[in-house]
């Protein structure tokens, strides 16, 4: 027997996803386009004119006081000078007569793109502002209510990437790939393009279609995939016992209701009577870093690192601890399965129970993605995604920019997928199998 008590039904509190402030640990977000303005964005009265500080106090941004140590005034007379000598062109020009002498058709475009351009200006692709717009995606996003492909997006080494196509989903089912690097949506060029714009014309209405060019790991030129939109139902978690005796436990997401369905699936686990555990992470993006704690939790003592929260000197750490439900004894083999579409969430639990001799990792490197965001309200339509903090591992390491390294690794190529073989899966049951 596995377990050491019974499994009882428990209530966890989940982060909100309405709060003014979500911790997420979490990839496939946006990254700001970087625009003209890369300066500050809180001013004085007496830097602007009448109209300019009009569209600023519609912003809400006025609220705030003034760094006394920098000098705004380039970006001030940047703004006059657009204000005097920009001419529209192109499509812009055809909007002039109900626009503004720029061609946007408000100042305030211009104030969410100096916050956009400060945001970039850090160089960091997980730091994002959202103008009105965005944010309403984001929160559809967080919410999981939306039509479209289904697929995490990241910009990794200046190159819009997938991350991981959520199984089940319209992405997944036309052969997308994690790794797979998108260089062209319907024809216009993902070059200096952000994340934002590419979710915004990835997604559409059910049944319209939208054309990716892609560049993938092992082939000699592009692709074109064709992929049909659809309602996306973001799937959780799928679990069995298999009939050689392994029980399988395929976890997509760490979303808010994923501890409670992975305590059922422990619970399928040990009524099984098994003592083989494989736990598929593979394409998992991540989501919520305390299902991540608590699902570490069911297999280490109370009062081990899980992961711990590094804010760069500007705060305290913060190190989350196992909570100590440990329900498993000596007995129990363990195998975990990654590779790059496993990030953040997933990184934490699988690189938790390597570190601690929980479990061993087959496959290949994960993503890689050691940073903490936070959600601020700027004001009540718009939003600033800031990375606060990294992830530490056990031993007080930072997740690697490649990923954690498996133990074994194993890697799965085209020619495998197209004969529908799993030479991971058949290595982690391999190692289960043997005495």
């Amino acid at each position: 027997m596995v377990c050491t008590y019974e499994i009882m039904p428990r209530v966890e509190r989940v982060e909100s996803q309405k709060s003014i402030h979500i911790r997420f640990a979490v990839t496939g977000v946006v990254l700001a386009s970087a625009l003209a303005f890369a300066g500050g964005f809180l001013i004085g009265a007496d830097r602007i004119g009448i109209g300019n500080m009009q569209a600023l106090a519609a912003s809400g941004l006025l609220g705030e006081a003034p760094p006394t140590d920098i000098d705004l005034s380039p970006v001030w007379k940047a703004w006059r000078v657009i204000d005097e000598q920009f001419v529209p062109t192109g499509a812009l020009a055809s909007t002039t007569a109900s626009s503004t002498p720029t061609g946007f058709t408000d100042d305030q475009e211009r104030v969410w793109g100096m916050v956009q351009g400060l945001a970039s200006s850090l160089g960091d692709p997980y730091t994002v502002f959202f103008p009105p717009a965005d944010a309403e995606i984001f929160e559809a996003d967080i919410s999981g209510a939306f039509e479209g492909v289904g697929m995490e997006i990241a910009i990794r080494d200046s190159i819009l990437t997938v991350v991981s196509p959520l199984k089940g989903t319209p992405a997944f089912r036309a052969g997308i790939q994690s790794g797979d690097k998108i260089y062209e949506i319907d024809g216009a060029s993902t070059e200096e393009m952000g994340v934002t714009e590419a979710v915004k014309r990835i997604r559409g209405e059910r049944g319209t279609q939208v054309t990716l060019t892609i560049l993938r790991e092992g082939e000699s030129g592009f692709i074109e995939i064709k992929v049909t939109r659809d309602v996306i139902t973001i799937p959780t978690l799928n679990h069995e016992l298999r009939s050689d005796g392994v029980y399988y436990i395929e976890l997509l997401n760490f979303s808010a209701v994923s501890q409670s369905l992975f305590r059922d699936a422990l619970r399928g686990f040990v009524t099984s009577g098994s003592n083989k555990l494989l736990l598929d992470l593979r394409g998992n993006p991540g989501g919520y870093l305390g299902a991540s704690v608590d699902m570490a939790s069911w297999f280490l003592p109370s009062g081990k690192i899980v992961v711990t929260e590094d804010y760069g000197g500007k705060a305290d750490k913060i190190v989350h601890r196992s909570r100590g439900y440990n329900i498993f004894n000596d007995s129990l083999k363990m195998v975990i399965l990654v590779d790059k579409g496993s990030a953040s969430a997933s990184e934490i639990l699988a690189g938790t129970l390597q570190s601690h001799g929980v479990a061993q990792l087959v496959g290949t490197n994960t993503f890689g993605k050691g940073s903490v965001q936070e959600l601020v309200d700027i004001t009540p339509t718009t939003a600033l995604k800031i990375t606060i903090a990294r992830w530490l591992n056990p031993d007080g390491g930072v997740i690697p920019l490649n990923g954690i390294v498996p133990d074994v690794e194993v890697k799965m190529t085209a020619e495998d997928r197209d004969a529908g073989e799993d030479p991971q899966l058949d290595k982690a049951l391999e190692i289960l199998l043997t005495k």
